[in-house]
């Protein structure tokens, strides 16, 4: 979904440009309050995992491929405040290689870090609040979160083409595209993130933002002879 220089008018590139300007302020007001000494080096791990992982197409019709976009798994592990920024440093670390462009960054920041991260990450939480909390919960709520914000920033893409989109095409044609495409790279969105915060639930709990796990036991590594092996603490960190 990465957006290209010249593909939207000035106005919409500027406007995009003030929301993501504000939204990154005010997500680094906010992530003074998810980060301290324990989840300030997840938030750097999250980033470049991300950063690794969209790297990697995967494919999801005749010619046309996708890739993680990182929002929702981004906020289950660090936050919605910081995830937001993991992303924007993704983003604009990708600008550099050619995967985006320096005025349509708003664009990107806009529909790739703030939808899908509040979309996502309200999605997840309005499922554990009436799901049971345990970790198949978790891995549930992750999907459906993670699916739903790839479609939604594809639906928040239509909407600003409506305003201002400088290609030759119907609004008619851009949708069914984009929500065609986007509803298939949601479906992998939600299994890699899925699959990442269930495996990361399930031996670390607590780096799971926002949600109490603590009653469930994490699972237990053993080494090649069936002995237990050492895990630090939950809610530590070791020396």
């Amino acid at each position: 979904m990465h957006v290209p220089n010249g593909f939207f008018d000035a106005p919409v590139s500027i406007g995009a440009g003030v929301v993501a300007a504000a939204g990154i302020g005010l997500c680094l007001k906010g992530a003074r309050r998810e980060l301290d000494d324990r989840t300030a080096p997840l938030a750097g791990l999250t980033a470049a995992f991300i950063f690794a992982a969209q790297m990697i197409n995967f494919p999801v019709g005749a010619g046309t491929s996708g890739h993680l976009m990182g929002g929702a798994l981004a906020a289950i592990l660090v936050g919605p405040y910081t995830g937001v920024l993991c992303i924007s440093v993704v983003l604009l670390i990708q600008m550099f290689f050619a995967d985006g462009g320096l005025t349509a960054y708003g664009i990107n920041v806009t529909l790739m870090g703030i939808v899908s991260v509040a979309v996502g990450y309200g999605i997840f939480r309005l499922l554990m609040a009436v799901l049971p909390k345990n970790r198949g919960s978790v891995t549930i709520a992750s999907f459906t979160g993670a699916l739903v914000s790839v479609p939604a920033s594809a639906l928040a893409f239509v909407g600003l083409f409506a305003l201002g989109g400088t290609a030759d095409l119907s609004l008619g044609a851009v949708a069914t595209a984009m929500l065609g495409v986007h509803v298939l790279i949601g479906i992998g969105e939600g299994v890699i993130t899925a699959v990442t915060v269930g495996s990361i639930a399930a031996v670390r709990p607590d780096l799971v933002h926002g949600v109490d796990l603590t009653s469930e036991a994490p699972l237990q590594l053993r080494n090649d002879t069936g002995s237990p092996v050492d895990t630090p603490a939950t809610g530590g960190v070791s020396a």
